[in-house]
């Protein structure tokens, strides 16, 4: 049995499989891609849509999928806008390496209706204070 990948984008958890193997995320337009240029359209997209992973999951979901694809180490992303229409270059962005079993633990937190901001940032990104 293959184990899903998983990345988590802010505070939701996606599922990968199935999106980097498509046929729109694989191939040359992959390869030319740039991590610079993947993070600067992931601040163009939270710039537009500070909620992007909430509610346009399908867009946050490929972005995942594509920095996953650059850097495979990397399984969780958080972009912070400061306000819907901010300009990009004031979206925050930080990546990090997560175990598999915290990311298994959350994506079960979040089936079971349980993951929100707050349980996402306590055991990821602790921002805010315990």
């Amino acid at each position: 049995m293959l184990t899903p990948m998983l990345f988590l984008m802010n505070d939701v958890v996606f599922s990968l499989d199935g999106i980097v193997r498509n046929a729109r995320m694989g191939g040359q337009q992959v390869r030319k891609l740039t991590m610079p240029s993947i993070i600067r359209m992931g601040q163009e997209l939270y710039a537009g849509e500070p909620l992007l992973q909430r509610v346009r999951p399908d867009r946050a979901q490929r972005l995942g999928a594509l920095i996953a694809a650059k850097a495979p180490t990397i399984n969780a992303a958080l972009f912070i806008s400061p306000c819907q229409g901010a300009p990009p270059h004031d979206v925050t962005v930080r990546f990090v390496s997560v175990s598999f079993e915290v990311m298994a633990d959350l994506y079960n937190l979040q089936r079971d209706g349980e993951l929100d901001t707050l349980k996402a940032d306590r055991r990821i990104w602790r921002r805010l204070a315990a």
